[in-house]
């Protein structure tokens, strides 16, 4: 800094003028501020609002005419209930300062309090509780979402963000669906007749629609306050048609939310919630087809290459040849198997003498035609041992060629 700035007063200049430096006309800035307002409640909107990792908290307050920065330091040791969130009104309680490095003011503060919200919070909480014990909240009470939409029904403004994100995400899916809008006032106390009374007609006079979206673009509580109504969750609880709520505040709840068969943080999202079965059930369905396609032709294909070759097959350009040929095959066969049964029947012919010549050899007969004879008792049993007769006995003697009648006359 040059030295002609580097005093600690205004200083005259000799011709009546008081002139100060930056630095002296902000520290009295900054010493009215201090001096007037020592301690102030202010009432406003958070804007803007940072949490910072050392722990101090900066924000603006403001309304619709003016804004003031605020700040509260980290060893302020100020004690929150809530958690203040840009849009929410609030009262502040701190001193009104100057910050001389940046040229501005601000208001140092050591207290936040809720201000509006808080009865708006209470109503929210306590038709919550009863909506909740008369069931409106149940799974079971949950109507499901087909899975082919055909027919949407929208109702939300005519003019608002939300009806044209719908149609812009309905457009990139190419959909092929019918689209009917019943436009409503989305905020006020109009939207808490508007909205039921949609709902009520397109039950009534369009039964057929397959689902309906209900919502808005996202704004402060109180512009989304319409959802947060009896009126509007009793429409929607009641609807016969199942109901997607889609306003668009994808981190708090309505109770149009919670009453609905289904939630979408925002419109564009419940667009592509409810037509995903039906883009993919389109998707598969073409895959399918080109599968069955390929299938077809691959067969047609082979038959067709198989009909060929039976069309260019003897069988069908010569059937003579075919007929010859197995005349001839016959014929073999027929020669073959008598010349098989000859061998078979020499075989066993030769074998047939074998065993009779060996048969022979060892037969009886045989014996008594080289001299030999056979003795029989009177039971007709051969005598082996001398032993087995006596005296006296009758015995036959067999010979080759006849048996001679005997009696034992003596042993010797």
């Amino acid at each position: 800094m040059s030295e002609d700035l580097e005093f600690n007063c205004g200083g005259n200049s000799g011709d009546g003028r008081l002139i100060y430096t930056v630095t002296q006309i902000s520290d009295e800035i900054k010493l009215i501020l201090e001096d007037s307002y020592p301690t102030v409640w202010i009432r406003g909107e958070i804007s803007n609002f940072k949490l910072y990792n050392f722990g101090h908290i900066y924000f603006n307050i403001r309304d619709k005419n003016a804004q003031i920065r605020a700040v509260v330091f980290r060893n302020t040791g100020i004690s929150l209930s809530f958690s203040p969130e840009d849009g929410m009104k609030v009262l502040v309680y701190g001193r009104v300062s100057s910050y001389p490095k940046r040229g501005d003011y601000q208001v140092i503060v050591n207290r936040i309090e809720r201000y509006g919200r808080g009865e708006l919070y209470e109503a929210y909480e306590k038709l919550k509780e009863k909506l909740k014990a008369e069931g409106f909240f149940d799974e079971s009470a949950k109507k499901p979402i087909p899975d082919i939409v055909s027919r949407i029904g929208i109702v939300t403004s005519q003019d608002g963000a939300a009806l044209r994100d719908i149609l812009k995400v309905i457009d990139s899916l190419n959909a092929n669906v019918e689209i009917l809008i019943y436009p409503v006032r989305v905020q006020g106390k109009e939207a808490e007749k508007e909205i039921p009374q949609a709902i009520e007609y397109l039950n009534s006079r369009h039964k057929d629609l397959d689902v309906l979206l209900v919502g808005r673009g996202g704004g402060a509580v109180e512009d989304l306050w319409a959802f947060n109504t009896e009126s509007v969750a009793r429409a929607i609880f009641a609807s016969e048609i199942p109901v997607v709520s889609c306003v668009g505040h994808e981190v708090d709840f309505t109770i149009a939310d919670f009453v609905a068969d289904m939630r979408a943080p925002t419109p564009s999202a419940a667009a592509e919630m409810v037509l995903r079965s039906r883009n993919y059930i389109k998707t598969r369905i073409e895959l399918l087809g080109e599968s069955l396609s390929r299938a077809i032709n691959f067969i047609l294909g082979d038959r067709s290459a198989e009909l060929d070759r039976l069309i260019s097959s003897r069988a069908l350009t010569k059937p003579r040849l075919i007929y010859e040929y197995k005349i001839s095959y016959l014929d073999g066969l027929g020669s073959r198997l008598l010349k098989s049964i000859g061998r078979l029947f020499e075989s066993k012919s030769e074998n047939l003498e074998n065993v009779s010549r060996r048969l022979d050899i060892v037969s009886p007969l045989s014996v008594l035609k080289r001299g030999f004879s056979i003795c029989f008792d009177s039971n007709n049993e051969i005598i082996k041992d001398s032993k087995n007769v006596n005296v006296g006995d009758d015995i036959s003697i067999k010979f080759a060629s006849c048996s001679l009648n005997a009696q034992v006359k003596s042993y010797e």
